[in-house]
């Protein structure tokens, strides 16, 4: 079987489409189970940002969804109420609601009443995973505790074959896996190696000049989001600086999903759960801490596109690792002598002189 969920579990099968993403299978299995009179959907995810397009992709599908987080505590009352009297078919919870003694009094109730629950990105409470989560492995032990009858779904896009067999172990003995394939025929993936940093700047920014739609550059740390961004700003492109430090990530996500932006500058803060079927290209300064992770973050790109780029630039041998941490050999704003103008127009005369040797932007095309 091949979909975009690259792992599922479950205690009882539950069937895909072949070009389905991961949310399409328990939106699909809500809308059945629901159908038969079940009870609704508890969804277990570790982010905010990706409640946010669950529940808009939950909506597009017919079915009624709501969440119980941190940021909406006045509306506690009235989302259990719904989920009480039938009027919700999903409801979505963070692992830190556990901690709060009023939500995890009424879990039982609630789980009492749930047709389905669902434990998305479940790498999260892998031992093994790229991204584990102590508190997201104890919220979930302690639903599959209160859920014994309960079917359970875990689903993950990122999992070797050691977080797969943890998981299932998890779950319990009577756990089906389904497996897809990881490959994703869309990506075409690219390394470029051994630029200078002076180099990388201008290749990045002649790169973003020709790669068709809008897409991600990603860097190792905070202060190499607003360096490169700074950059791109004066070389006339549309970009802007992400992390986790970002105040208006909801707008920036935004922005780069209506196509009004050319690229986000981001740390790997933007990543797991964000949601643009139609992302062109993946840039990557810098390798990420594994290739779990890099799988990860390319994941993002060509999920509706017949091609998509993901492309690695790595750093020179001089000019710093990038490869198992943060030092991706970018020229620190000390040494750029606080002049942005400086380096753009130092840059400009490399890309120049590389586009007269007929070099210059093809350069990513011949990787």
């Amino acid at each position: 079987m091949r979909t975009a969920a690259g792992c599922w579990w479950c205690k009882r099968q539950v069937g895909a489409s072949r070009r389905c993403t991961k949310s399409a299978v328990y939106w699909a299995a809500t809308a059945a189970l629901r159908a038969k009179g079940a009870g609704p959907t508890l969804v277990v995810s570790p982010l905010l940002a990706l409640m946010r397009d669950q529940i808009a992709a939950a909506e597009r599908a017919g079915l009624r969804a709501a969440t119980v987080n941190s940021t909406n505590v006045e509306e506690w009352g009235e989302v259990l109420a719904d989920l009480r009297s039938g009027q919700t078919d999903v409801l979505l919870i963070s692992p830190e609601r556990l901690s709060n003694p009023s939500f995890a009094a009424q879990l039982p109730e609630l789980l009492g009443q749930c047709g389905l629950l669902v434990i998305d990105e479940a790498h999260c409470v892998s031992d093994w995973g790229f991204d584990f989560r102590p508190d997201y492995q104890r919220l979930t032990r302690t639903l599959l505790a209160l859920a014994p009858g309960t079917p359970v779904l875990a689903t993950t896009a990122t999992a070797n074959q050691r977080v797969t067999a943890d998981v299932a172990r998890q779950l319990g003995e009577d756990t089906v896996t389904l497996r897809g394939s990881l490959a994703r025929s869309s990506l075409r993936l690219a390394v470029v190696p051994h630029l200078r940093p002076l180099e990388r700047y201008a290749w990045v920014a002649e790169a973003l000049r020709s790669l068709p739609g809008s897409g991600i550059v990603y860097v190792l740390t905070v202060a190499e989001t607003e360096r490169v961004a700074g950059f791109l700003l004066e070389q006339g492109l549309e970009v802007a600086a992400y992390s986790g430090q970002t105040t208006n990530r909801v707008e920036l996500e935004d922005r780069l999903r209506d196509n009004t932006i050319k690229a986000l500058v981001a740390t790997s803060a933007l990543g797991m759960g964000y949601d643009k079927p139609d992302l062109a290209f993946c840039v990557h300064l810098g390798s990420p801490a594994s290739p779990v992770a890099y799988y990860q973050q390319v994941g993002r790109a060509g999920r509706a596109l017949e091609d998509a780029h993901a492309i690695l630039v790595r750093p020179s041998r001089t000019s710093g690792s990038g490869t198992t941490s943060p030092r991706p050999g970018f020229p620190t704003t000390s040494r750029s002598s606080g002049s942005w103008t400086r380096w753009a127009t130092r840059c400009r005369a490399w890309r120049d002189s590389r586009q007269r040797r007929g070099s210059g932007a093809a350069v990513w095309r011949r990787c």
